[in-house]
């Protein structure tokens, strides 16, 4: 594996934990431990910036710029990779936290 494809996901689930981490911040009352909130956001992150990938969807896209986008850190700092993670990561955090909460009180 390549760092241009393993770059992307890196950014991908640093930003899911930092939007897991800010919903745990947030939400007091869903009692998450900390590694709920750090699994939660990395996989949320990366699912998050799939999803939002597919919704803004492809398009036609030139072969030069296309090249020139993709080299580097360039191409794993766009806005599906920071705000698919960071959104994604806060809302599966956020549901964890929901179910946890609702099951500790039924139980």
């Amino acid at each position: 594996m390549d760092m241009n494809t393993l770059l992307p996901i890196i950014v991908q689930v640093i930003m899911g934990i930092i939007g897991g981490q800010a919903v745990g911040a947030a939400l007091k009352t869903a009692a998450v431990g900390q590694l709920t909130k750090i699994l939660g956001g990395a996989l949320g992150g990366v699912g998050g910036a799939a999803i939002l990938g597919s919704l803004l969807g492809g398009g036609t896209i030139d072969p030069a710029a296309a090249a020139a986008a993709t080299s580097g850190l360039g191409s794993a700092l766009n806005v599906q990779n920071i705000l698919g993670g960071a959104g994604g990561g806060a809302i599966l955090t956020a549901i964890i936290g929901a179910v946890m909460n609702a099951t500790k009180k039924s139980a």
